[in-house]
């Protein structure tokens, strides 16, 4: 069986962010617990990289890194559960720029 997990040097490449990065965003809590090996080497799932690209597509729309903290919770929540609250990520997105944005079904930012 293989291993489908990625590590820390295969995501940095792949979403053109160093090592360090992706480790603050991980004490940060903006990436899903990540799993080690028993020798302590970080293994990142597959989605870790779709996560990080989209991290970085909001920091250049002008979200703060306190601002996903926020709001990702909520799009994890509503990914794992087909919820209308699903339906909430495009319209934040677009309308970051114009003012205050909350999730209409659990009420994050």
């Amino acid at each position: 069986m293989t291993d489908s997990t990625l590590g820390p040097r295969e995501v940095a490449r792949a979403t053109g962010v160093s090592t360090d990065t992706l480790r603050h965003y991980e004490r940060l809590g903006l990436l899903p617990a990540v799993h080690r090996t028993t020798s302590g080497y970080r293994r990142y799932a597959p989605a870790a990289v779709a996560r990080v690209q989209m991290i970085q597509r909001a920091l250049v729309m002008g979200f703060s890194l306190r601002d996903l903290k926020r709001v990702l919770p909520c799009a994890t929540r509503a990914a794992r559960r087909a919820d209308p609250c699903a339906r909430w990520s495009a319209s934040v997105w677009a309308s970051s720029a114009i003012g205050s944005i909350t999730c209409a079904r659990c009420g994050t930012i």
